[in-house]
Formats: structure tokens, sequence, C-alpha cells
């Protein structure tokens, strides 16, 4: 029995040695050769999971130790047989706490001020209900999950009503071919002029001619994105052009990355019959705190100890050419609330 894993993904090395050869290399290197023996992947988004990589092997299992899953063609996986597996949810508060230290670090205040959150799934719901116990007013939008039919349309706004009504607008979709470029020119063109705008979903939600524009002119007045188009080569205009700038890092807490680690062992061990416990967790790591509302000013206090977004932003505008490197070799932060 085989594993080929990320070697970038924390807390894993040893659980599975003794059951199975365990072979580790970078994301971004994976070819047929290194999968073609396994019996199962453990991967993040830098690998990129199709035919081309997957044909010919033996994987029958991937688990990603991520929410996202665009890097997997699922589609190819129904077909091949092979199970796939995502950590969802395991980020939510990690990503809410990057938000936060956005909205603070940008000068917005609860009073006064709507939040406009487009996504309302895992990530989504988190930001609502801290934003709605900090004094936000709240507007949600999530037409993905309204055009599949999961949910009733009477929690959300259309998209055009929250655009006309929120001060930040922050993004928090999937991305799929429903979402993809969904920020575009129509988009802030629907927007209130002056708009604060946040994305840490995918950097392909958003048009990237038509936020620059929408920058250069005014219509959105502040931007905070920590995830690009083409990533890892970054634009360097829409770089300069926004206010905080981080490295696809808005969910690395340390107890987020170590759920995410969690939920892909348990996936694979599972599906292999491995004997590792069903709530198994690193032992390394910190449990989460309960999750809780906290005001504004608890909020704030507990960003200036744990988290200053500028120093994330102040390393990309350094050196954006190593993007990869700022992100693979990040010191996870951890959660307060």
């Amino acid at each position: 029995m085989k594993i080929v894993i990320d070697d970038k993904i924390p807390f894993i090395r040893g659980v599975f040695e003794p059951y199975a050869e365990t072979v580790y290399a970078p994301g971004g290197t994976f070819t047929a050769d290194t999968v073609r023996e396994a019996d199962a992947l453990i991967i993040r988004t830098r690998t990129i999971c199709n035919e081309a990589l997957l044909a010919g092997s033996r994987v029958r299992m991937i688990a990603t130790a991520t929410i996202g899953y665009d890097h997997i063609d699922t589609a190819y996986c129904r077909r091949a047989g092979i199970e796939v597996a995502t950590a969802a949810g395991c980020n939510a508060r990690g990503v809410l706490q990057w938000v936060f230290a956005a909205l603070e670090t940008l000068g917005v205040r609860p009073e006064g001020t709507t939040l406009g959150i487009v996504g309302v799934g895992h990530v989504g719901e988190a930001v609502r209900e801290a934003a709605v116990a900090a004094g936000f007013d709240v507007v949600c939008c999530d037409p993905p999950r309204v055009r599949r039919g999961e949910l009733g349309t009477e929690r959300f706004v259309a998209l055009k009503e929250l655009l006309e009504r929120a001060d930040v607008v922050t993004l928090h979709v999937p991305l799929d071919e429903t979402t993809r470029e969904m920020a575009s020119e129509a988009f802030f063109a629907a927007a209130k002029r002056g708009v604060v705008f946040l994305n840490s979903s995918r950097g392909e939600v958003v048009h990237e001619t038509a936020l620059k524009q929408a920058l250069r002119s005014g219509r959105v007045s502040r931007a905070a994105l920590d995830v690009w188009p083409h990533e890892p080569l970054i634009d360097r205009e829409l770089l300069d052009l926004t206010t905080i700038a981080t490295p696809h890092v808005a969910g690395y807490s340390l107890q987020g990355k170590a759920m995410g680690t969690a939920m892909a062992v348990r996936a694979v061990a599972a599906f292999l019959g491995l004997p590792i416990a069903e709530d198994w967790y690193p032992a390394e790591a910190p449990e989460r705190h309960p999750r809780r509302g906290l005001s504004w000013e608890e909020i704030t206090a507990g960003m200036a100890r744990h988290y200053d977004i500028r120093t994330d932003d102040t390393a990309l505008r350094a050196a954006p050419e190593r993007f990869e490197e700022l992100r693979g070799d990040y010191r996870f932060r951890p959660e307060f609330f």
C-alpha cells in the first residue's frame, strides 16, 4: 500500500508510516510517475488532479486538506472510480479572523456599516455570525446554492440588492462555472460608489481588469485581497492598487491547518481500512476554542495580541515573486475566537 502526500501539509509525518509506504513531495511537482503506484493521495491546491495525472495509476482515493476542490477534476474521478474527500469548513475561523483583521486595518467599524457577504457556506456563515455579534448590519447572498436548490431564498437578498446596500462586500464563494469572474465590470458598476471590497475565496471569481478599473476610478475605494488570478504569478499593478495584499493565507490558522490535516487523515484511513482513530487529531496541535460571538472591542483587542495582517502585507509587497515560498513556509497564527 502506498500513499503520496504533499510535503507542506503539517502534522502528518509519521501518521501513515506504520501502515503504508509513504512518500512526500512538493505539491506542484506531482507527475504521473509520482502517483502511478499510489493507492491514495493527500494534497493541497497546488496539485492538479486530472486525467493527465491520474490515468493509468492505482489511485482510488484523493483527500485534499483544503476546503476548495477546483484543483480536482471531479467528473474524471467519478468516471475513474476515484473517491474524493475535502476538508470543508476546516479553515472557516482562520478566514473569519483574516476578514476582521482586514476590516480593522482598513478603518472599517461596525457602527452604521452594512457588510455584504456573498457566499454563505462554512466560511460565510462564520463571518455572518461574528459580524452580527460585533454590531454590523449584515446582508447575505448565495447565488450558487440558491440556483442548485439547496436552500430557500428567504435568508438571502438578490446580488443586485446586496451590491446596492453594502458598504463592504466580502466574497466567500466556491470557484465553479457559475462564479468564475462573477465580480465583473457589471458587478462593480452595480455596487455603491466607494465600496470596500474583500476577496479570500478564489482569485478567479474576480475579473482582474474590472477590479483594477474599479479601483482606479474610485468605484472601489479600498480592496483587501488574499487570493489572486493566475497565482502564484500575481499582477503587479493590481498588487499596487490594493490596500491589503496577502499570499493566499487567510485560512492559515494553527487550528484550521490541524483540522484540515485531521480530516484528510481520517478520510484516507477510513477508505483504506487503517487502524487510525475516527477522531484522530494531531497531538501537538492546540484544540479549538468554543465558537462564540465577540464585541468589536474584544475582536480588536484579540487581533492586537494574535494577528497583525500588515506583517503579511509587507512580506508580499517586498517580494511578490516569492508568493509560493511565503505561503509554503507560513507560520500559522493561532485562532482566538
